[in-house]
């Protein structure tokens, strides 16, 4: 089998070809993922669902780098992509600037550049004077904004302004344990985001509600292992149009889990 990681590749800033990953050997090999077809365009959001262990987590890995597929082809159109994981972890020693500021240090900017970049994506994400402050002066919902800054400071081009678009950004169940109203209004500042920085970003959840609100297109995967199994266009769905959808989704997830139950 032929495994292949592709980087600066014209066009869409992640495409997967027939991937697959396999983890262990022999008897104790576990397939988490097999024959994967997949491309996310340029400035799309899309979303990832599937039951647990289906290997939507595996995915992100392997685009950001953190593990190689077993087999297929992934076409990177982006240098760095940067994840935002369900706990922020940031470094406790360094202030929210300073985190934001730590891809941008890595990269070799000058502590002027970094620090002007740092302050332009804090207000983005709108923490604007809270520079200064240590993750544990924080909440949660604060934590999580800065993790997303540092992400998009990850992602920019180190040449231009903080504020020019990333070109993808993996997101790993970011709001999970987050509180109902703080994941409510973090859900609508990552629209707001989005909007603004034209980023694509690939989102993982259990949410099938979480999917529909904030993905164009929402892509279901197989039980283990993972497959494409069937796809939703779920931009600009409101009203009848999004619970509709949502009813919809629901209703194919669980037979993914139901086959699986019984298999």
């Amino acid at each position: 089998m032929t495994t292949t990681v592709v980087r600066n590749v014209v066009g869409s800033p992640v495409r997967f070809h027939r991937v697959g990953k396999v983890f262990g050997r022999g008897r104790r090999a576990v397939t988490a993922l097999d024959q994967v077809d997949l491309e996310v365009s340029a400035g799309e959001f899309v979303c990832l669902l599937g039951a647990s262990g289906c290997g939507k987590t595996t995915l992100l890995n392997l685009v950001a780098g953190l593990d190689e597929p077993t087999s297929g082809t992934i076409e990177l159109n982006s240098s760095r992509p940067a994840v935002v994981f369900q706990e922020p972890a940031l470094m406790p020693w360094l202030t929210a600037a300073g985190n934001v500021e730590l891809p941008l240090r890595l990269a070799g900017q000058s502590r002027a550049d970094r620090r002007a970049k740092a302050l332009e994506l804090l207000e983005l994400v709108r923490l604007t004077g809270v520079g200064d402050k240590r993750p544990h002066e924080l909440s949660g919902g604060m934590r999580q904004r800065v993790a997303l800054a540092r992400a998009l400071a990850s992602t920019a081009d180190n040449l231009g302004s903080a504020l020019e678009r990333p070109s993808l950004l993996l997101m790993d169940e970011p709001f999970s344990a987050l509180d109902a109203i703080t994941r409510d209004v973090l859900q609508s500042e990552l629209l707001r985001i989005w909007q603004a920085t034209g980023t694509a970003i690939l989102f993982v959840t259990h949410d099938v509600r979480e999917a529909v609100r904030l993905g164009q297109r929402v892509v279901l995967l197989s039980s283990r292992p993972g497959r494409v199994v069937r796809e939703w266009f779920v931009d600009g769905l409101s009203g009848p149009g999004e619970a509709a959808a949502v009813d919809e989704i629901n209703t194919a997830l669980r037979k993914v889990i139901s086959s699986h139950a019984a298999a």
